[in-house]
């Protein structure tokens, strides 16, 4: 008997351990309710603090947008500012649930670093600054020049790989923060300065003289940012996935924040009408709240909302839409349908 006692408590402990084991991180966001999401804070348009002190930009959007589908508050989220040596090892032990830090979905990334890319939020590409009197306006003028970039990110492979295949010789002059690259370049450390053309934009309202500097026309790579979660989480991915198609879909079907509870109980459209949960079990079987869709628009907006807010044409930024318009206008968002 006593050894039947014995078995039937270890094989207790194990489907305990073994449903433990298989709780998704979406489940334990729910239970704690509270979203942690890994963002830059010194990227003004995509990552910032405010002078009130609060979080804001496009990333900082989305990551409010994921909080609204899955906890019904964009407001319950746990902004953790993350360098770009960090921000791995941050989704690598769990310190985030999600990272939305302007990062380029790679093939080394999706594999041994680890991660799982949701759908490219941001299609960008990497450029050139430099002086509009230094003399330099195409990449044959970078030769012999020094260049600012920063230490573990895809633009410093970029530069060495682009500008040798091209027998460019230039001295990388490289620092681990944003901010010192940006200070130097200011004073003159370097002659020209390369990362993505959004954080040129975003950075070079911060420069002493932003009229005196101009962004090359060469664009060297493709840089497709957006959110990535740890990989082996096939629901936490899913969630995070379809709420940013979701985004997407409203803007396509002319949904936003301020029609969309009228368009919930007024259309007849069935593909509207089961993404915002009003028809059909579709986002519930995501894993969200029936209308975790509706509540992420009607608290944050859709994509167009999103990223008029931090980078349309009213913002000091004013970066045109370009690859990131709909398909429909000629760009690259295009989302699954909700079915």
């Amino acid at each position: 008997m006593r050894k039947l006692f014995v078995l039937m408590a270890l094989l207790s402990l194990f489907f305990a351990s073994t449903a433990f084991a298989q709780l998704s991180l979406l489940d334990e966001i729910k239970l704690r309710g509270t979203l942690v999401c890994g963002v830059n804070d010194k990227l003004p348009g995509f990552g910032s603090v405010s002078a009130a002190g609060e979080f804001e930009g496009f990333d900082v959007d989305t990551c409010r947008a994921i909080a609204a589908a899955v906890l019904g508050d964009a407001n319950a989220v746990e902004f953790r500012p993350l360098s770009a040596q960090e921000r791995f090892t941050a989704v690598q032990t769990g310190e985030v649930d999600v990272l939305i830090r302007n990062t380029t979905w790679t093939s080394s990334r999706d594999t041994s670093v680890g991660l799982n890319f949701a759908p490219t939020t941001f299609y960008d590409g990497q450029g050139f600054m430099a002086r509009k009197d230094s003399g330099i306006s195409t990449l044959a003028d970078l030769e012999g020049r020094r260049i600012c970039v920063q230490s573990g990110t895809t633009t410093e492979l970029n530069l060495a790989d682009v500008l040798g295949a091209l027998q460019i010789s230039f001295t990388p002059v490289v620092f681990e923060n944003a901010d010192q690259l940006t200070a130097a370049y200011d004073e003159g450390a370097c002659d020209a300065w390369t990362t993505d053309k959004s954080g040129l934009v975003s950075r070079s309202t911060s420069l002493r003289d932003p009229g005196a500097h101009q962004i090359l026309a060469a664009t060297i790579s493709k840089e497709p940012l957006g959110p990535a979660v740890l990989d082996g989480d096939d629901k936490w991915y899913d969630a995070v996935k379809w709420v940013v198609f979701g985004l997407i879909t409203a803007e396509e079907f002319g949904i936003n924040s301020g029609n969309v509870e009228s368009v919930a109980a007024e259309s007849q459209n069935p593909s509207v009408r089961r993404m915002l949960g009003v028809e059909g079990d579709n986002v519930e079987a995501i894993g969200l709240r029936s209308d975790g869709i509706l509540q992420a628009i009607m608290q944050v907006g859709n994509y167009a909302e999103i990223y008029n807010r931090n980078l349309g044409p009213e913002t000091q930024f004013n970066v045109p839409r370009g690859l990131n318009s709909l398909y429909t206008d000629g760009g690259l968002l295009y989302a699954p349908p909700f079915r």
